[in-house]
């Protein structure tokens, strides 16, 4: 999710700083710091992990299913404190954190509606034996490397479906969000959990290595940056471990010449600007056709000038600041950058000068090439359009990126509008509607956006062991 070129800022947990330390983004002042685990812990950690999946295996699915129901229930009870604390860590708008908190009830509750269904064994018919069915079974131990810009959402995502098929899992959360994460143990506990089926590892870089070379681990899913991701993917590979890797996203927002335009500019600038611009799916890249390009941006542009940059625990406020001051600088680096190589201004942000990270809501239009927008993630509020003959300019643009990740593609022509779509080296795409990460189904991406796919039937599959049963 955060630029891979720039070793300062990391929106995985994998980042440089070996300190678990909450600043607040609004402020810049000291909240918390936690202290690191110590080899011991780190195997301590590990240790009972391992133990507790041997007997959280074998525990009824029926059982699992109430325990997921009841963790469901008190993260409801729980909303305004997980909500406030992921405000006050990574900066979000309160009112953002708290539509947060209400994605992983939903996940918990999915799983706990499906996983049956999910989990039915599949009968084949093969020359020779009586019965032949193949059944999806634990494997172990699960190692979640999760980032700071959902912190509550992204610690679940991948827990809730490895937990209820019968895996343990450690999650790692980012150094700047750990206090959030902290909570989900509490709430584990509370909820009747076995201890150390669920429990948040603040271990190091160098640690987390250490745990994919152990063979009581026996996956890994990250969310991050492709540098992240890269690196992660090629120490599970070498110790023969299935991996996830959600990473970063440029994704395209196409509006072609039959599109409805005024919900396409809402839609499009709606969903840049949630989160500042901190989400790996934000809508990063408009393409519009000339045809209806002045009316566009007309009406995209109204919704970022409009925005109200300022304290996330306003109600007012619809941009907080960005997760850091690291975040805020690199986003400027990129913004000057198009701005000094000839880019045009349509709303005019940037770095706000003193306390805090944040970064006004900008527009550009005229991104070239040799721009680093052009090839890099933009992870915060600036909208980028660019203007295209057609829609065959139109796809050729999208997929002119390293990125697959999401898309979105607006049109009432809908023949034309599925053949976009279905030319989209994506993971995901959205007609005439944003389509986001929805639980029901897989969602993941392609080139170096990743690899593998959450949620859905997918969330189970990845880390199951698809066991092949025969009867002669």
């Amino acid at each position: 999710m955060a630029d891979y070129l720039n070793p300062k800022l990391d929106c995985s947990a994998t980042g440089s700083h070996e300190t678990y330390r909450t600043l607040n983004p609004a402020t810049g002042e000291l909240v918390r710091e936690f202290a690191n685990a110590t080899d011991g812990e780190a195997e301590a950690l590990l240790a009972r992990a391992y133990e507790a999946q041997l007997t959280w295996r074998a525990v009824p699915l029926p059982s699992r299913i109430t325990l997921v129901r009841k963790l469901a229930d008190l993260m409801d009870a729980n909303a305004d404190r997980l909500a406030h604390q992921v405000t006050l860590e990574m900066g979000k708008p309160l009112a953002q954190a708290k539509w947060e908190i209400l994605l992983p009830t939903a996940i918990l509750r999915y799983y706990a509606d499906h996983v049956e269904e999910l989990l039915a064994e599949t009968t084949v018919d093969v020359p020779g034996f009586s019965r032949a069915y193949t059944r999806r079974e634990p494997i172990g131990v699960v190692l979640a490397v999760e980032p700071w810009n959902a912190p509550i959402y992204q610690a679940m995502r991948p827990t809730v479906p490895n937990l209820i098929l019968g895996n343990t899992v450690l999650v790692k959360p980012a150094k700047i969000t750990a206090g959030s994460t902290l909570i989900l143990d509490e709430l584990f506990a509370e909820a009747g959990f076995p201890a150390s089926v669920y429990q948040t590892a603040l271990v190091s870089q160098e640690q987390v290595s250490r745990y994919i070379a152990d063979p009581r681990i026996r996956a890994v899913t990250l969310t991050g940056s492709d540098r992240a991701g890269a690196s992660i993917g090629e120490q599970a590979g070498r110790n023969i471990k299935p991996v996830v890797l959600e990473l970063g996203g440029s994704d395209p927002f196409i509006v072609l010449d039959s599109a409805d335009v005024a919900a396409a500019a809402q839609t499009a600038a709606t969903c840049r600007l949630v989160q500042g611009g901190q989400v790996c799916v934000s809508p990063k890249r408009v393409i519009v056709t000339a045809k209806v390009s002045d009316e566009f941006i007309r009406q995209y542009t109204e919704v970022f000038a409009s925005q109200k940059l300022g304290d996330p625990f306003d109600p007012e406020t619809t941009v907080g600041p960005l997760s850091s001051p690291e975040a805020a600088d690199l986003l400027q680096e990129q913004y000057q950058d198009a701005i000094d190589k000839g880019a045009t201004v349509l709303v005019p942000g940037g770095r706000v000068p003193g306390p805090g990270a944040f970064f006004k809501p900008a527009v550009l239009t005229g991104i070239s090439r040799e721009m680093r927008l052009y090839h890099e993630e933009a992870f915060g509020p600036i909208g980028i359009i660019y203007q295209v003959a057609d829609a065959y300019a139109a796809i050729a643009l999208a997929n002119d990126t390293k990125y697959g990740l999401g898309s979105t593609v607006f049109g009432q022509d809908l023949a034309e509008a599925n053949h976009v779509a279905q030319a989209l080296d994506t993971g995901g795409v959205g007609v005439n509607k944003y389509l986001g990460a929805p639980i029901e189904i897989p969602f993941g991406g392609t080139k170096a956006s990743g690899v593998g796919r959450e949620l859905g039937y997918s969330g189970l599959d990845a880390f199951a062991n698809i066991k092949t049963y025969a009867l002669a």
